[in-house]
């Protein structure tokens, strides 16, 4: 899948996200993707605020996780988002490697809906709001 936007930063290990063999506890990896997610819908100029703002909830409807390797206490790492879906949910897929080596330890991806806060119903085509934000990056008219 293309990616339509890209963001990534890097995150030293700390010691509380590790268990006593000093390896990252898996759950902290969803962390790490939020941390990048957040940065990618600043890059869109629709972040979780301005999401409320407009009348819609997004939550993560599903999430998958390959863990390839481990990190560990103090080890850098990269970790990368791309927004591959948008037409009827986001799904943002997630790189985590060694900002050292570049080798991967995790994949994943995640994949949100957007909900009309006034009634709570889903939607089954992204609201206007998100297409207007999304319509630049893909050279459309109107953007």
């Amino acid at each position: 899948m293309k990616s339509l936007l890209h963001a990534e930063t890097e995150i030293i290990i700390p010691f509380h996200d590790v268990d006593p063999m000093q390896i990252t506890w898996h759950g902290n990896y969803l962390r790490y993707f939020e941390i990048v997610r957040c940065e990618l819908l600043d890059k869109l100029d629709y972040n979780y605020r301005q999401m409320q703002e407009s009348g819609f909830a997004w939550p993560i409807v599903d999430v998958q996780i390959k863990y390839v390797r481990s990190s560990t206490f103090g080890q850098k790492i990269r970790v990368s988002a791309d927004l591959v879906e948008w037409e009827n949910r986001l799904r943002i897929n997630y790189q985590v490697r060694d900002a050292e080596s570049g080798e991967r330890l995790t994949k994943g991806y995640t994949i949100q809906a957007a909900v009309d806060m006034s009634n709570n119903e889903l939607c089954f085509v992204t609201p206007e709001v998100f297409q207007a934000k999304i319509r630049p990056l893909l050279g459309e008219a109107g953007a």
